[in-house]
C-alpha cells in the first residue's frame, strides 16, 4: 500500500537532513512549480515533493470523482502520503489551495504538522459583505468556471497572465497556461470548483499549527485584507507582505520566498542540531 500512495502521488524525496519538510503544489499545478525553491532546502532537510491526483505526473487512473469531489480528497492524500513515509511533525509549505489543504489536514490530525507556510492561500474567494471580502462575487465566480467549462484552452490562455501578474516576464504565463491545459478537462473543472467554492473560515479557529502566511502583493486572486483576516483567525500565525507581485511568489520572487521561509523554519534545525 505505501508504495501504491507514492506512485499514485509521484512523490519525490530528496535532501540530506532529517526534518521532513513537504511541498504541496496549487491548483492547475503540480510538483516542478518548487523547482527553484525546494533545492534551497535540500541541505538541511528531507524534502517531499509530490502531485495531486490528476494533476502533474499522478497516476490519474486514480482519480475518483467522488473522493475529489470537496476538499476532503485531497486531504486524505496529504495525510496517506504521510503515513506511508511515517511521517510526523512535518514543515508543510502549501501554496494556494494548497494552505488550505494542509490547514485541514493539520485540524483532522494535530500532531501531522509542527509548522506550516501559507502561501497566497484564501479561506474563501467569495465575498461576504460587510465582514468578509474575499475578492468575488458569486456571479463572478460562476462565471469562471462557466468559460472554464465550455473553452478550457482559450481559459488558460486568458487565467495564466492573471494569475501570474509579471507581465516582464512572459515565461512564467507560459508555463501555467501549459499546465492548466495539460490537465484533463474533467479534473481541471472539478479542482477549480472545489478550490473557488469552498469556504473554511469556519474551521480557522480549529487551526492550532503555527503558521507563516505569506502574501504577494497584486494578487489577482488574494487580496491582502483576505491575508490579514487569515492572521487574525489564526492563533499563533505570523503574516510577511512580500515585494513579489502575483500569485505565484516562489516563481517571480523566488530569493524572498526563500529567505522568508528559511528565517520562518531555521530555528527548528538549529534546535535539532544543537
Amino acid at each position: 500500500m505505501p508504495t501504491d500512495i507514492l506512485t499514485r502521488n509521484n512523490v519525490t524525496i530528496s535532501g540530506r537532513g532529517t526534518q521532513p519538510i513537504l511541498f504541496g503544489h496549487g491548483f492547475g499545478c503540480d510538483q516542478s512549480f518548487w523547482r527553484f525553491v525546494a533545492p534551497a532546502f535540500e541541505d538541511h532537510y528531507r524534502v517531499i515533493l509530490f502531485d495531486y491526483v490528476g494533476s502533474g505526473r499522478s497516476d490519474r487512473t486514480a482519480y475518483d470523482p467522488q473522493r475529489y469531489g470537496s476538499l476532503r480528497g485531497y486531504v486524505q492524500d496529504v495525510q496517506e502520503i504521510c503515513t506511508a513515509l511515517q511521517l510526523t511533525d512535518v514543515i508543510f509549505v502549501g501554496h494556494s489551495i494548497s494552505a488550505v489543504i494542509g490547514m485541514l489536514a493539520s485540524i483532522q490530525n494535530p500532531r501531522l504538522f509542527k509548522q506550516m507556510v501559507l502561501i497566497g492561500a484564501s479561506p474563501s474567494y467569495q465575498n461576504a459583505p460587510p465582514d468578509y471580502m474575499g475578492g468575488y462575487n458569486q456571479s463572478d465566480l460562476e462565471g469562471l468556471l462557466d468559460m472554464l467549462e465550455k473553452n478550457h484552452l482559450g481559459w488558460a490562455q486568458f487565467l495564466a497572465p492573471v494569475a501570474m501578474k509579471n507581465p516582464e516576464r512572459p515565461e512564467l504565463a507560459i508555463e501555467l497556461e501549459t499546465s492548466f491545459g495539460a490537465t484533463e478537462h474533467f479534473i481541471l473543472h472539478q479542482f477549480a470548483e472545489v478550490t473557488f467554492m469552498t469556504d473554511v473560515r469556519s474551521e480557522l479557529a480549529k487551526v492550532a499549527v503555527p503558521a507563516l502566511i505569506m502574501q504577494p502583493r497584486d494578487d489577482a486572486f488574494v487580496p491582502i485584507p483576505v491575508a490579514q483576516y487569515l492572521h487574525r483567525q489564526l492563533a499563533g500565525s505570523s503574516l510577511a507582505l512580500m515585494n513579489a507581485t502575483g500569485h505565484f511568489p516562489h516563481l517571480s520572487g523566488v530569493a524572498e520566498t526563500i529567505q522568508l521561509i528559511r528565517e520562518y523554519i531555521s530555528p527548528l534545525v538549529a534546535t535539532a542540531e544543537s
